[in-house]
């Protein structure tokens, strides 16, 4: 028998061409059948076109950032002979980061974003992931009743009027807690959170439950390690959706010292109400407006392309499996 298996084998190796690839052939007695076309060594034409493709999706992704981050290092007079935009960089200069830095309003509203980020993303993710645990114990009080209420606030909503008229009756306007409240909980991640806790083995919590392990115990010790992957992709959709938020502080907020990073830079872009020492600035022809607008731009996009990496191990086993699973 062991005869015959060798001598299969050397028939397939001489039957192989000079570059050491199979040959699609008849499956035969001792022969494998062949294999999918998917298992196939892919050829040097198809990796050439993967290459050139990625390459021109990695550029029209990064020559935008490029181009506004070069922009903000330069200097007014090298940015009035490039005509606006500057490619190619020529003297770098980080005036317009010293000023938007040096304190006043572009810093207050810097810090501002940071601490509604801070403090938004760690209230939005307790509240979902209660309700998370909650509605995933199909055994739980009311718990049908609550998902199709959840439900029901995808497809209806009450509209900008009543939902500012509320805000206003709380007496929320004019604080920071209207850059909260009013969008703090998504129905999407509380799904995406539900269907990743009803996937964790039952067995396992039965297990905690005969110890004695009560539910913030079993959440706590036992759900919560084993959702790291998820927890960490759905508090990234909520530091994002609170970083580069600017609707809310538009329209429940009037004092100008309160307005995060996001609204400032709408001013600063639109040239609208520029801060009194930039607008000075800017008067004397000592700063670029275009400057400003690029650094000011790269201060928002900062954060989240830092974060981003370190989140983005965690899109595949978490968001994916927490979408399919239930």
């Amino acid at each position: 028998m062991s005869a015959l298996v060798d001598k299969a084998a050397k028939a397939d190796k001489a039957a192989r061409p000079a570059d050491g690839r199979p040959v699609a052939r008849k499956p035969g007695r001792w022969a494998a059948p062949p294999r999918p076309v998917w298992e196939e060594e892919p050829a040097k034409a198809g990796l050439a076109g993967k290459g050139v493709a990625l390459g021109l999706a990695c550029f029209a992704i990064l020559f935008p950032l490029w181009i506004v981050v070069v922009t903000s290092l330069q200097t007014k007079k090298t940015i009035d002979e490039a005509g606006g935009l500057v490619v190619v960089p020529r003297s770098i200069t980080f005036v317009a980061y010293q000023e938007l830095l040096g304190g006043g309003q572009v810093q207050r509203a810097a810090l501002v974003s940071v601490g509604v980020t801070l403090v938004g993303t760690l209230f939005s993710m307790t509240v979902s992931v209660l309700c998370a645990y909650g509605l995933s114990r199909t055994g739980s009080l009311g718990h049908r009743w609550i998902l199709m209420t959840l439900l029901a606030t995808m497809f209806f909503g009450a509209g900008l009027i009543p939902t500012y008229l509320l805000v206003q009756a709380l007496g929320l306007t004019d604080t920071y807690l209207a850059l909260i409240l009013p969008s703090a909980v998504s129905v999407f991640n509380i799904l995406v959170l539900r269907s990743f806790f009803m996937g964790i083995s039952p067995e396992l919590i039965d297990s905690a439950r005969i110890d004695g392990a009560g539910d913030w115990r079993i959440l706590w010790k036992i759900v919560m390690p084993l959702s790291r992957a998820v927890l960490a992709v759905i508090a990234l959709f909520y530091a994002v959706g609170y970083w580069s938020a600017w609707f809310n502080a538009s329209i429940y907020l009037t004092d100008q010292d309160m307005m995060p990073l996001q609204n400032v830079m709408i001013q600063l872009v639109q040239k609208q109400e520029r801060p009194v020492g930039l607008a000075a600035q800017i008067n004397t022809g000592q700063l670029s407006p275009l400057a400003i607008q690029m650094a000011v731009m790269v201060m928002a996009l900062l954060p989240v392309a830092v974060l981003s990496p370190f989140v983005q191990k965690h899109f595949k086993k978490g968001m994916l499996t927490g979408a399919i699973k239930g």
